[in-house]
């Protein structure tokens, strides 16, 4: 099944999550300075989504089975090369010139809302600023294909054109996801693919899209600690994520933050 609302209730509670998971990126921007552990700002974000949102970090513990940990931290912070999945730790500590994804699932009254942001720690290298950049265009560009009538590879295509016209490319392994009552659900959302291809959007279905582009090559490796996904090459990593339910003219996104202003 598609993930989908089936009513006002759902589409109020997918709102409700989704301005939730919002709020935690608007809070945690402040901390995210040079020298703070990437463990202190999963501590913050634990405290303020369990303690001020009262809701469920959905990370926390998920996955596992198969030989694969659960993961262990209630956020991810992917830092320079780490695509995604990058697990916080006392011993990482940030300093100048790093940029990081900070990934955000929260669960409020059984309803998810996932979002992600790229902060600058510091002041950003001429590369870093163009990539963030170009892939917060990617979501954008992204989000502007959805309607209803359009096709899932329409997104895909347009996200994929622009990375790759700013010599860029896109990750293939991971991709957008469904997403209501359930974390990780049909359909999958690819961020390359060809126009006109794929399921045909409507109204009511809800997933995120959330691109990964690389500064480099587009391949990518996993650690041993069976989360965390690396640049095979090295080279930095950026991704923006927005979860969003499809309407008859576009679509209404949950996660939307007012620092990005009129809504795409």
């Amino acid at each position: 099944m598609v993930a989908s609302v089936t009513d006002e209730t759902d589409v109020e509670g997918m709102r409700s999550a989704g301005l939730a998971a919002a709020s935690v990126l608007e809070m945690i921007g402040n901390h995210v300075t040079p020298g703070v552990t990437t463990d202190h700002l999963d501590a913050l974000c634990h405290k303020f989504i369990t303690e001020d949102l009262a809701c469920i970090p959905a990370p926390l513990n998920y996955g596992g089975g198969g030989g694969q940990m659960p993961f262990p931290k209630s956020i991810c912070t992917s830092v320079n090369h780490v695509v995604c999945h990058g697990i916080p730790s006392a011993n990482k500590k940030l300093k100048a010139g790093d940029v990081v994804n900070i990934d955000i699932t929260v669960i409020k009254d059984d309803y998810h809302g996932d979002t992600s942001k790229m902060f600058f720690v510091g002041a950003p290298t001429v590369l870093a600023k163009r990539l963030v950049q170009v892939t917060q265009e990617c979501l954008y560009k992204g989000i502007k294909a959805v309607k209803a009538g359009a096709h899932l590879g329409d997104i895909g295509y347009a996200i994929q054109r622009h990375a790759e016209s700013q010599r860029f490319s896109v990750v293939r392994e991971f991709c957008g996801h469904g997403i209501g009552k359930v974390f990780h659900d049909a359909p999958q959302v690819l961020h390359y693919g060809r126009k006109g291809s794929g399921i045909v959007l409507e109204e009511g279905m809800t997933f995120t899209i959330e691109p990964m582009i690389n500064a480099g090559k587009r391949h990518i490796k996993i650690l041993p600690d069976q989360w965390t996904a690396v640049t095979k090459d090295h080279k930095m990593s950026a991704q923006w994520e927005h979860t969003l339910m499809v309407t008859a003219t576009g679509c209404e996104i949950f996660t939307w933050r007012q620092e990005e202003g009129t809504r795409p």
